[in-house]
């Protein structure tokens, strides 16, 4: 795993397999082995590597976890009312 730091695990960089990066229709990214089928509802993101690098770029790339949805509406509603903030805790 990647830590907010972007440090990767030991047990990640030994990994040698070949992964795919992919992301959802709510722009949410994992990984997938290349070998495999890749799942319904999942594209390509346009990275292969080793584990390690993979979850590198994914932590360069995926800088807001909030899926695509969330995003649109609680930019709707900031259009909506710009003087009221978006409460994400309730």
């Amino acid at each position: 795993m990647v830590s907010g730091s972007g440090e990767v695990a030991a047990d990640d960089e030994e990994d040698s397999a070949i992964y795919a990066v992919v992301v959802n229709k709510e722009e949410q990214y994992s990984i997938w082995p290349i070998e495999k089928a890749m799942p319904r509802g999942w594209r390509p993101a346009g990275k292969q590597a080793r584990k390690a690098e993979c979850l590198r770029y994914i932590d360069e790339v995926w800088t807001d976890m909030r899926p695509l949805s969330l995003r649109r509406t609680m930019d709707a509603a900031s259009r909506q009312n710009p003087s009221k903030k978006f409460d994400t805790n309730s």
